[in-house]
């Protein structure tokens, strides 16, 4: 990945070029890609998965045992449960983030297996219990699309910037999808935080320190 601290290059011509629409362009990109990854085939979908699962499970091994935060899937992303599953045996503590404050960092909620679940106000399930906020030491983000500087297309709500911005120490930021979700250029923009890891079923693409 680039060095996150220089500016993209859209970012100088964008203000010479008053078609420049960040928003509309951003708002396109998360339509498509959305449409591709729920047009994966069930096969296909399932070999995907295993391949990113198996990346994640060589990258989080060699790491101790920490706290992982990951979310429920929804709209045909990568499942993160079994994963979750595994390095609960081996030691690791998992939670949810969970938005409880509409467009306000969003807390951590400790989950396992047996957890009862809620819903957010988007509807996404989440644990029930709304014990003290659990930090994470991992994140494992969803993704929509992203680009190699490892900036990260959400679903627009801007919940994870806004939370990764709040987490004092910085919990390893980790986007997860499908190579599908790869573009050229996402546009970022002032509050966007590049990601440290980018796992696909392609691999691990760890952020170049400089």
């Amino acid at each position: 990945m680039v060095d996150a601290r220089q500016p993209p290059e859209h970012a100088v011509n964008s203000a010479a070029n008053p078609a420049y629409d960040p928003d509309a362009l951003r708002a396109a990109l998360r339509s498509e890609k959305i449409a591709a990854r729920l047009a994966l085939a069930v096969d296909e979908h399932r070999r995907l998965s295993a391949l990113i699962d198996k990346h994640l499970t060589l990258a989080l091994t060699h790491r101790p045992p920490g706290v992982v935060a990951f979310c429920w899937p929804i709209r045909n992303e990568f499942d993160a449960r079994p994963l979750v599953g595994r390095l609960l045996a081996a030691g690791w503590r998992a939670c949810m983030p969970t938005v409880e404050t509409v467009a306000a960092p969003m807390r951590f909620r400790l989950w396992s297996p047996e957890a009862a679940m809620s819903r957010d106000p988007y509807g996404i399930p989440v644990p029930a219990e709304r014990a003290e906020s659990l930090p994470p030491d991992v994140v494992l983000l969803p993704l929509v699309a992203f680009d190699a500087a490892g900036y990260r297309l959400g679903y627009g709500g801007g919940y994870f910037d806004r939370t990764l911005a709040a987490l004092q120490p910085r919990p390893l930021s980790c986007g997860v999808g499908f190579e599908l979700a790869r573009t050229a250029d996402l546009h970022p923009q002032p509050h966007d935080i590049p990601l440290d890891w980018i796992v696909t079923e392609a691999g691990v693409v760890r952020k170049e320190v400089a």
